[in-house]
């Protein structure tokens, strides 16, 4: 039987990532009704955003390239380049972000942009064709299902079928937690990996542990995993894989005697089990995840 320490603490963020399966439902309607602010085919697309933001527009960028709808640029907000874009899609949660407002600002005049936000009133809504989704808005400052939510409307849009995802997070949301997640509750470092648009996910996987309970969280494409970061696998620690990966990495991960933790299951359902150990452990460190040391909602620079 899980004892009350096993259980989720109650908080903001882990009442925010149970909610995920309904927004992802949800994020079909939004997809549809915005169609016409969303990047259409053969586009030349520049996706923007700060930290979390910015790796949902990296996998965005790379779920729309490889299914050849045309050239995706994910940049972040304080180094856009300067290339010809036919739209930009920009993503912000708080709506008040300096770099993604200057950003904005900085568009040139006439180039459709639209931006996915979850604030009412704030200055990115009026600097693009807003696409509100204030239902998905947290309280918590560590982000989720804002990110996941607007990666859904994308793939959504994009012609993706999220059914079996959403079933799939809704599975990892029924299991207890510490039973699922034993082998790394208390993993003294995790590296995450993947490849494609899972890739991203890793690197967002990687940003949640070190918001949430300050942990020691490392991020690679798998394929880069080898070319050195292998060095730090050890007993004691574990590397992560979303989605597909060279089933001899797993051999040589637990070679080094690292645990090798990998579940089939969609990327973003398994990012879900992520939240959770992001909720377990920062609970055993007794940290409060919805105020990370350092961190603000939005970072707003004088």
């Amino acid at each position: 039987m899980p004892t009350s320490a096993d259980r989720i603490p109650e908080t903001h963020l882990a009442a925010e990532v149970a909610t995920q399966p309904d927004d992802w439902t949800r994020a079909a309607t939004v997809a549809a009704e915005h169609a016409t602010l969303l990047p259409r085919p053969g586009e030349r697309v520049a996706v923007i955003g700060c930290g979390t933001s910015l790796f949902m527009s990296r996998a965005i960028a790379e779920l729309r390239e490889s299914s050849g709808q045309g050239l995706t640029d994910a940049w972040p907000a304080s180094a856009v380049r300067d290339r010809e874009y036919d739209r930009y899609l920009v993503i912000c949660r708080s709506g008040t972000t300096t770099e993604v407002v200057d950003a904005m600002r900085a568009i040139p005049s006439g180039v459709p942009r639209t931006v996915i936000c979850s604030s009412p009133g704030t200055p990115v809504l009026e600097l693009g064709d807003p696409i509100l989704i204030d239902a998905v808005d947290e309280r918590s400052v560590v982000q989720t299902r804002f990110a996941t939510t607007t990666l859904a409307i994308l793939r959504w849009h994009l012609g993706e079928d999220l059914s079996t995802a959403v079933a799939q997070a809704r599975e990892v949301l029924a299991e207890d937690p510490a039973a699922a997640l034993a082998d790394v509750r208390h993993a003294e470092q995790i590296t995450f990996v993947g490849l494609g648009f899972a890739a991203a996910i890793a690197e967002e996987a990687g940003l949640k542990l070190r918001e949430s309970c300050q942990s020691w969280a490392e991020s690679y494409l798998a394929t880069e995993y080898r070319h050195g970061p292998i060095s730090i696998a050890g007993p004691g620690r574990a590397v992560w894989a979303f989605g597909s990966v060279d089933p001899s990495l797993a051999q040589e991960v637990r070679a080094a005697g690292a645990h090798f933790e990998q579940r089939d299951i969609d990327p973003m359902a398994d990012l879900v089990r992520l939240h959770r150990l992001c909720v377990l452990r920062s609970a055993d460190l007794g940290l409060d995840p919805d105020h990370p040391r350092g961190l603000n909602r939005s970072v707003i620079l004088e």
